[in-house]
């Protein structure tokens, strides 16, 4: 993991990046997180970027991630300062499901980013069973992602990166889809897990990777004291990627000098 110290911190985020990516797609959001005065824990998840723990786009439990992030939050700790969590697409599902399974963390606010509660497009019915019989005869077995950039934004600035990010990972295993699969179930079936601290949901409006409904129904049936949905028009699933991503941090970024002040 990589830490970012900001002069004066008065929060720390940890930020949970996405499926096939990597914590370095997000160094314009840590660098204006820590303009903005906070410290960042950011992490690059097993299988993904360059940990070398585990086959890349394979893991053998999403527990993989949950323990990764509940290490992460506990270096965060070493900043004695408020701890929020910042979770993209898988790295709000990631973050969803360490809330719900991990008791007692100490977060004092969550903001997810179009999490991974349901898909755009799901394997047909004939593959989805495939991948059923092969997650126990062949669980590591890779195919195509089917991510991309395209989808995922409409910033050029990003596709030309991306296209010479040699960490970006292109193909999972079947083992990695089906612990997907469960993670989005158990997120619905645990909502009730989900503790209750001060939470922020943004969603693209035109999300062309996770559906979007999902995410609102799993919104709509958490109970909680605090929580705030917005919902950004036009806009697709990276939103922190997207041309108006200056408009994001800073609806973000009021919602974590609130949290902050509260807690003073």
């Amino acid at each position: 993991m990589w830490k970012w110290e900001a002069n004066d911190g008065k929060g720390t985020v940890v930020i949970v990046h996405r499926a096939a990516e990597h914590h370095g797609r997000y160094q314009w959001l840590i660098e204006r997180l820590v303009k903005s005065g906070y410290h960042v824990v950011a992490g690059d998840l097993p299988g993904q970027g360059r940990t070398t723990r585990r086959k890349r786009g394979h893991i053998q439990s999403f527990d993989e991630y949950i323990n990764e992030v509940a290490d992460w939050i506990e270096e965060a700790q070493s900043f004695h300062k408020p701890i929020f969590l910042i979770g993209h697409s898988m790295g709000g599902l990631v973050v969803i499901r360490t809330l719900q399974e991990k008791k007692r963390l100490p977060v004092r606010g969550v903001i997810l980013s179009s999490p991974c509660l349901g898909l755009v497009s799901y394997p047909s019915k004939g593959l989805d069973m495939l991948s059923r019989v092969l997650n126990y005869i062949a669980p590591s077995l890779l195919f195509d992602s089917g991510l991309s950039v395209a989808l995922a934004t409409r910033n050029k600035e990003v596709h030309e990166a991306d296209q010479q990010d040699e960490l970006y990972v292109t193909k999972v295993s079947v083992r990695w889809y089906r612990e997907l699969v469960k993670a989005m179930e158990l997120a619905f079936r645990r909502v009730a897990k989900f503790p209750d601290i001060p939470l922020l949901l943004m969603q693209g409006g035109d999300d062309k990777i996770v559906d979007k409904t999902k995410v609102k129904e799993w919104f709509d049936h958490l109970s909680i004291s605090e929580k705030m949905y917005k919902e950004w028009n036009q806009l697709y699933h990276e939103i922190f990627n997207e041309p108006e991503r200056e408009d994001v941090f800073l609806y973000a970024k009021s919602f974590l000098d609130t949290q902050c002040q509260l807690y003073r």
